[in-house]
C-alpha cells in the first residue's frame, strides 16, 4: 500500500528521532539512514506530483502559466 505524504513524513520524523538517539549501534543507524532516504524520496515525489496537478489546474483556469522542474 502506498503511503500518503503525511504518513511518509510522520515515519521520516520518527526515523530522525531514532537517529538522534546516541545509544543506537552503527548497523541500526545505517539501516535507519537508508529508511529515511527512501521516505524522503517518497515525500519529494508526492510533493512534485501535487505541484504538477496544481500548476495544471491553474493553467487550465487561465490564472498563471508556471514551469515545473
Amino acid at each position: 500500500m502506498a503511503l500518503t505524504f503525511e504518513q511518509a513524513l510522520t515515519k521520516l520524523e520518527e526515523v530522525v528521532k531514532k537517529l538522534e538517539n546516541k545509544e543506537i549501534n552503527l548497523d541500526e543507524a545505517v539501516k535507519l539512514y537508508n529508511e529515511g532516504l527512501e521516505l524522503s524520496k517518497v515525500c519529494y515525489e508526492l510533493l512534485k506530483e501535487s505541484e504538477k496537478l496544481i500548476v495544471e489546474k491553474m493553467t487550465e483556469a487561465g490564472l498563471e502559466k508556471v514551469e515545473v522542474e
